[in-house]
């Protein structure tokens, strides 16, 4: 339990400390946002700011999990606390994710190409990352049988059938894409994703521990057997969702308005495969979709948007993602950001709601 309180610590004060400096030489090289001309007018004076912030982050989610690992002396591969397939999948998974988005970045801001990475080469990207996250979840069986993933769907734990791994593999690959896009559409408005994402982390924070306290290897200890979970690595998962939301927390400090940096593709991409990595490793596949509810709305105004244009040549929203509708009605920035994040929180505490129902009506 002290990992998760030494990650997360740990987390915030280094993006805390370490953004500003990230600022300044972000700024220094001329790595500044590029601002889409037909956005809301007041969007005109974000154009400059330092962006591809996500390294900060996720430089400090990697270093806040193993330096707790070190401060409580569980380093050792032999300890039971030490680092886990299931932790260093996930924390994998981001970087993974974050380098895709980095390179995206990187084009867009350095070579002047707005569109950063061409189409197909980012999907490659994010494919080969996605489907190494896969392959690889479905390996490494502790002494229980259990891997990091499970080929049967997830709510609040497995149900239903085997899907096999070729389904599987196709259908965590769906989570990460669509998680991934889910945050990057969100990211358009100062510490909204930074903000949502860390009520999402904290609420894995929770599951984690409490997976872990009902546990199906303490059977023998636990109350009503018949309610446990079968999850490979349930507290390392809590350290790493820890260390993420004290890491994003800190961020948030620079990010929130006006931002003096954004996270750019390279946190959101990094954002929405770790949230889809949490939910495949903790059994909560479909809970995500709740947890995760904000992101899924404005991913869904989106698909409505596209959809209605191209059907009947209107527009349902006046533009999409669905905040910059709410800009162009007249509200203010931090209004929607503030606004957004309670419409978060619903979500979060409705997925929790579900999440220990679920559990109290096995016990």
């Amino acid at each position: 339990m002290k990992q998760i309180l030494f990650a997360g610590v740990i987390g915030l004060f280094l993006t805390l400390i370490g953004t500003p400096l990230l600022i300044k030489l972000l700024a220094r090289k001329g790595y500044g946002q590029y601002i889409r001309d037909d956005g809301p007018r007041e969007h005109a004076s974000k154009r400059g700011t330092p962006t591809m912030g996500g390294i900060a982050f996720i430089l400090a989610t990697v270093a806040a999990y193993f330096l707790a690992k070190v401060i409580t002396g569980y380093l050792d591969p032999e300890a039971d606390a030490a680092p886990t397939f299931s932790g260093l999948l996930v924390l994998g998974l981001m970087v993974g994710m974050g380098l895709v988005g980095f390179l995206d970045d990187y084009i867009k801001i350095v070579k002047r190409r707005s569109l950063g990475l061409r189409a197909k080469a980012k999907m490659a990207g994010q494919l080969i990352v996605g489907i190494a996250f896969a392959v690889l979840s479905l390996q490494f069986a502790d002494n229980r049988g259990n891997t990091p993933a499970s080929t049967k769907l997830s709510f609040i734990t497995d149900f239903g059938w085997t899907i096999g791994p070729v389904l599987f593999v196709i259908w965590a690959l769906f989570m990460i894409l669509a998680m991934s896009n889910g945050v990057n559409l969100t990211d358009g408005l100062d510490g909204l994703a930074t903000g949502a994402s860390v009520l999402v982390f904290g609420a894995y924070t929770f599951i984690g521990v409490w997976q872990f306290q009902e546990s199906c290897a303490n059977a023998q200890t636990l109350t009503n057997p018949g309610a446990c979970y079968e999850v490979r690595d349930p507290l390392d998962l809590a350290v790493v969702a820890s260390a993420l939301m004290g890491a994003c927390l800190g961020f948030l400090w620079w990010n929130t308005s006006p931002a003096k940096i954004f996270m750019g593709d390279t946190g959101s991409l990094a954002l929405g495969g770790v949230l889809a990595g949490l939910a495949i490793c903790s059994r909560t596949e479909l809970l995500l979709a709740i947890l995760g509810g904000l992101f899924v709305l404005i991913t869904m105004s989106v698909v409505i948007q596209v959809g209605s244009f191209r059907l009947t040549g209107k527009r349902v929203f006046r533009m999409a993602p669905l905040q910059h509708h709410f800009e162009l009605k007249g509200w203010s920035e931090v209004l929607v950001v503030v606004r957004f994040w309670i419409i978060q929180g619903i979500c979060v505490i409705v997925g929790l709601g579900l999440f220990y129902a679920g559990w109290a009506a096995d016990k």
